[in-house]
């Protein structure tokens, strides 16, 4: 795929589904049923996992937790495409892409729980811990593609971030040093419309984030972020570019968040819900649950059994996280350091002691 024939500056997006699940046969990715049906079983599992988090935050047994319900397709779409030696650098809501890369379900859960093991994954899946700081992963994503050129080795990374990152010093640094170096880096805007409870026109002027690339070096593309299809091509072709050693590419997936920012957040006090509704038919199972019923890879009968299989799989899931004893308050000092400076160490025996009392 040309890249230059997908100009955001003029307003060219890239779509292969449309929000009535018919597709361009010209650009259709030549799957077979087996992954036209696995594409949904994924988006579909990513779906249920979210609101099986959003339940266990209510019921007290799960700590802040940010939905992804609505950014399913390009997560989906973009981590299929990865190769088992590429590198993923999530920022904290790839729900979807972790359930695609292998990340055991349990783990992400122990995350939001308040686990520090949740952090610990297998190293064979290149797939680095949450990042909750805004942006700040982006130079983690560079500084790691670096070493890969620097090796001279056929790998690529691929960053995820929302568009709020965009307005970060560190996304502005990261881009300009993958863009110098000719990084192997792929940068994924998901830009849901919403930074935090900013409005996208608020959050930046600019007429698109996929044009911000230009400024350093590298080609950008805006595409439709509830369309799998086009995440895939888009990911596709930039970890060609990153493989060939032409460098970063900056992608904007343009979708929606249909819940709140986390569940920390209430939505209500900056959102319209008439937005939300009108955003709803356009999100990524409506559509594509259109477009295989249209080839007849859809039946209510198997999606009821997909979802007791998922239900099945998610409760195992629960119960092994649930199964560890809670983290204890003293543990928040000791995963950031490999020796604890000395301010933090009386803290942590300050704790220790008031605790003791108790």
């Amino acid at each position: 795929m040309d890249f230059a024939e997908y100009d955001p500056l003029q307003g060219k997006i890239l779509q292969v589904l449309d929000a009535d699940g018919r597709a361009d046969p010209e650009l259709l990715p030549a799957f077979d049923e087996d992954r036209l049906r696995e594409i949904f079983r994924w988006m579909l599992a990513a779906r249920r996992v979210d609101r099986t988090c959003l339940s266990l935050q209510r019921e007290g047994r799960m700590g802040t937790y940010p939905p992804v319900e609505g950014q399913e397709g390009c997560q989906v779409g973009s981590a299929l495409a990865l190769g088992e030696d590429d590198w993923v650098v999530p920022s904290f809501r790839e729900l979807a892409v972790s359930l695609v890369r292998g990340v055991p379900l349990e783990k992400t859960l122990l995350y939001w729980m308040g686990h520090e093991e949740g952090s610990r994954l297998p190293k064979s899946l290149r797939y680095l811990p949450v990042a909750v700081p805004v942006g700040s992963h982006t130079l983690h994503a560079a500084g790691l593609a670096m070493g890969i050129a620097y090796r001279r080795r056929k790998e690529a990374v691929f960053c995820y971030f929302g568009d709020g990152a965009t307005s970060e010093g560190d996304f502005h640094e990261a881009l300009t040093f993958a863009g110098v170096r000719k990084a192997p880096v792929i940068f994924f805007c998901q830009n849901n419309a919403w930074a935090i409870s900013v409005p996208r026109q608020a959050q930046c002027s600019a007429a698109s984030l996929a044009a911000k690339g230009v400024g350093y070096g590298m080609p950008g593309i805006q595409i439709d972020g509830n369309d799998p299809f086009a995440a895939y091509l888009a990911t596709t072709s930039a970890l060609e570019r990153a493989r060939a050693g032409a460098g970063p590419t900056l992608i904007e997936a343009l979708t929606y968040r249909l819940g709140p920012h986390t569940t920390s957040d209430d939505p209500d006090r900056y959102r319209d819900a008439e937005e939300v509704e009108r955003m709803r038919p356009r999100e990524p199972l409506v559509r594509y649950r259109l477009f295989l019923q249209e080839r007849k890879l859809w039946s209510e009968d198997w999606e009821t059994q997909l979802n007791t299989e998922i239900d099945t799989w998610i409760g195992t899931a629960v119960h092994q996280a649930e199964s560890l004893p809670a983290p204890a308050p003293a543990e928040v000092f000791d995963y950031m350091f490999a020796e604890l400076p000395p301010h933090l160490a009386r803290q942590k025996a300050e704790l220790l002691a008031e605790l003791k009392e108790r």
